[in-house]
């Protein structure tokens, strides 16, 4: 079988959700017995997403191999049995840094460079990176909007490849919005009418329209957007709001959506097997247990800043039948109030990982009202070091700090890392104060032991893992047997020994600090070990509140 490849754009307006779709009809693909890959191309100059704010753009995923990308690669990962890398984000900034480093280098003989065609063929060539392994389908993602001048030559890149690979090996899915008027009370197709007569005056015809609405859309309704796009009603597919992104898939197949991707690319496939899907969506519908848990961190406005983070904690809650409640806590707010007033109801509390020293000793605050009050934590990243500090003041009796936080303070206990073995290149990697910003941290997947008895031992299960990092700072070996005499254990490390990836305090019900982010290897039907073990806690915590 040739490869499929199926392109989906939006239009109208931006955060229509074309990451969630993709993922879910990659989703929707496998079940039927295809193997698939996911692309997204972003209309964006930076090279990649690694230093941009957390407000400008939402969460930065992490890839195994160290690539930093936008947030929807989180989504492919967590719907379907793609392992992203760095063939799966390309931007703008990455397209014409490729293109400018060849014309240095005289690959095009003294041609003019232009965009067309030029920027446009790289863009060709990057879709066709993903596809290099064994795959049925690939779907590639294009971000931005019709109509945005960013995203013109992405559109007319992939209205060329129709020709590279055949017509009947691509498919163009638009996805755009049907608002509700509630005072008129009824449905307007026009802004969908509108994108479509914009893309078509690009070139690209859509094969399939999925329309985001509130509720769905009649076949009346059908009828009109097709014969307005040139459709047939049978490809004007309702993409209606649902309680969860996981019931996404199941709601595209009652809507056929899986029957026109085989028909009009060819294909005769079994039936769609979502027998887990719906599993998940009855757990999450139908809890048997409550877990309230608070987030403590500065990026609260932006709930996109923690995307996989949230996921997460809602796989936690299906692997143990429970409702995350997620309570934001500003920690800014706690250095004015006290934990005391702020986290009294929770029954876990988890610090994620972040930069910069804006409401620190808020989050040492929290890490301390954990541990003395015996409530589960969970620390990531960020959240490890800050438990490292709070344990290093209040029990070692240190002058501790961070050296991102204070570089004069007398007891860094978490200190710039400034060399390191990274095992997927035999190479060690070396950054200073002074290494510019993007590209130069700890990135991707590295190893993992574990300490027999612990309970990062009991959750995973093994003794020997893979996670994937993001940080410049480290534990500094200097005190780790000081931490450890006053009741600290440490109970991940890498495979020398020198890098402290996991700790724990012994005389705590869960309390856990990793120096990685579980979070990013996290799905909803294979929940993170840590995540599952956490929520456990936090649910026995509740119970023994509760007696």
């Amino acid at each position: 079988m040739d490869k499929k490849f199926i392109f989906v754009t939006g239009g109208v307006l931006s955060g229509l959700g074309k990451g969630i779709a993709a993922a879910a009809i990659g989703a929707l693909l496998e079940s039927k017995g295809l193997k698939v890959t996911i692309q997204k191309l972003d209309p964006y100059l930076n090279i990649d997403p690694g230093t941009l704010s957390p407000f400008e753009h939402g969460e930065v995923y992490v890839t195994d191999d160290g690539c930093e990308t936008d947030l929807d690669l989180g989504h492919y990962e967590r719907f379907t049995h793609v392992r992203t890398c760095i063939d799966n984000n390309y931007t703008t900034g990455r397209i014409y840094n490729n293109v400018i480093t060849k014309e240095r280098r005289g690959d095009y003989l003294g041609n003019t460079v232009q965009v067309v065609p030029h920027i446009t063929d790289e863009i060709k060539e990057a879709v066709k990176s993903a596809a290099k392994q064994e795959y049925d389908a690939i779907i590639v993602e294009i971000g931005g909007t019709v109509g945005d001048i960013e995203s013109l030559p992405f559109l007319e890149a992939i209205r060329r490849f129709r020709y590279d690979v055949g017509r009947e090996n691509v498919l163009y899915i638009h996805l755009t919005l049907v608002p509700f008027i509630k005072v008129a009370g009824e449905l307007k197709s026009k802004p969908t009418q509108h994108s479509v007569k914009e893309l078509r005056e690009i070139g690209i015809q859509p094969d399939i329209l999925l329309c985001r609405s509130e509720m769905p859309l009649s076949q009346e309704v059908k009828r009109k957007i097709a014969m307005h796009c040139n459709l047939d009603e049978y490809s004007v597919i309702a993409a209606v709001d649902v309680d969860t992104v996981y019931e996404v898939p199941i709601w595209f197949r009652s809507e056929g959506l899986d029957k026109q991707i085989e028909k009009k690319l060819n294909l005769q496939l079994p039936e769609a097997n979502l027998v887990v899907w719906e599993d998940v969506v009855r757990r999450i519908k139908m809890p048997k247990e409550v877990a309230n848990i608070a987030i403590v961190g500065k990026y609260i406005g932006l709930k996109d800043a923690y995307k996989s983070l949230i996921e997460a904690l809602i796989h936690g809650g299906i692997a143990n039948d429970a409702k995350i409640n997620i309570l934001w806590v500003d920690s800014e707010e706690i250095e004015k109030k006290g934990p005391e007033n702020m986290l009294f109801e929770v029954d876990g509390i988890l610090i994620p990982g972040g930069f910069g020293n804006r409401g620190i000793e808020g989050k040492i605050m929290s890490a301390r009202y954990a541990r003395e009050k015996k409530i589960p934590y969970f620390g990531i990243c960020l959240g490890m070091q800050i438990a490292v500090i709070e344990f290093s003041r209040n029990v070692c009796a240190l002058s501790a700090n961070s050296e991102e936080f204070d570089p004069d303070a007398k007891d860094k206990v978490i200190y710039l890392m400034e060399q390191w073995y990274n095992h997927r290149t035999g190479n060690i990697e070396k950054r200073t104060k002074v290494s510019q910003i993007g590209g130069t941290m700890r990135l991707g997947a590295y190893p993992c032991i574990l300490k027999e008895g612990s309970k990062a031992h009991e959750a995973y299960g093994v003794t020997e893992l893979s996670e994937r990092h993001r940080h410049r700072y480290e534990f500094n070996n200097h005190y780790r047997d000081i931490l450890i005499s006053k009741g600290m254990s440490i109970t991940g490390l890498s495979p020398d020994g020198e890098l402290v990836e996991i700790i724990e305090i012994k005389d705590h019900p869960w309390f856990l600090g990793c120096q990685f982010h579980p979070e990013f290897k996290s799905k909803p039907i294979n929940p993170h070990p840590l995540f599952k073990a956490f929520i456990s806690a936090s649910i026995r915590e509740r119970r023994s509140l509760f007696k």
